[in-house]
């Protein structure tokens, strides 16, 4: 079995009364793709914000590679080799793509302090994330689309070893979709460790080789896209508990 990258011990997060995520156990084994899914408002965005250091711990612990990282700041994780993507795209203004990318290259685990070989870093990850093209042009003229390609050249540029991706997917159209899955695999293969959020079914059971889904800022299942595929507190989770019940009867029956 490979070995833990990152683990959470009763991960939680409380918004006033609010419980947006509470008491999650989770383990990310080194070298795969993790996919969380769960209805809208279940917590998984904030999950994300809590490893990256972006929200703060209401209880719990967050180790990477056996060090605790719950705590520090987003810096502080970002130089240990976690990068992340955001939901709501927003690139610097007034900006090119190149520069967008390259503050990454300058900041991230490696820290390249030279601005001309950070350019440099900077087209490569571009051209991988098909942008190579655009690597000049201003990030106010960029679609959707792009935007999300630039997100995640971004975190590339970090050189890091865990990526979190928010909703990288959403919005794209099958051809979109099936690059970016692409790409995520072969990262993958590169020896990067991904966890991802995604609603476009297809692509997380797709790319992901365990998944864990949250409810209500609850983990409520863990398992093989096949076993989450199948789990009947998943399909109540999103199609509701008569759509559950109707089809055990049909499966007894």
């Amino acid at each position: 079995m490979s070995t833990v990258i990152l683990e959470g011990k009763k991960v939680s997060k409380k918004f006033g009364a609010l419980k947006a995520v509470w008491r999650v156990d989770f383990q990310v084994r080194q070298g795969e793709i993790l996919g969380i899914i769960g209805p809208n408002g279940a917590g998984k965005t904030t999950l994300l914000s809590m490893i990256n250091g972006t929200e703060t711990l209401s209880e719990g612990e967050i180790f990477f590679k056996r060090e605790k990282i719950s705590g520090l700041k987003p810096f502080r994780i970002a130089e240990k080799g976690i990068s992340r993507t955001f939901q709501v795209v927003k690139p610097f203004p007034g900006m090119t793509l190149l520069e967008n990318v390259a503050i990454g290259a300058l900041f991230g685990k490696d820290k390249i302090g030279n601005a001309k070989i950070a350019q440099e870093k900077t087209r490569e990850i571009l051209d991988r994330v098909n942008l190579g093209g655009k690597a000049d042009v201003a990030v106010e003229n960029l679609n959707i689309s792009e935007r999300k390609r630039l997100e995640l050249a971004r975190a590339l540029a970090m050189d890091p070893e865990l990526i979190l991706m928010d909703e990288v997917m959403a919005g794209l159209n099958r051809a979109e979709l099936d690059l970016i899955m692409e790409l995520i695999q072969n990262l993958n293969k590169e020896g990067r460790t991904i966890v991802l959020i995604e609603h476009v079914m297809r692509a997380i059971m797709g790319v992901s080789q365990r998944i864990i889904v949250i409810h209500h800022g609850k983990k409520i299942a863990e398992g093989t896209p096949e076993e989450i595929k199948n789990n009947d507190d998943v399909i109540s989770a999103y199609l509701g508990a008569r759509y559950a019940k109707m089809r055990g009867r049909n499966a007894e029956g």
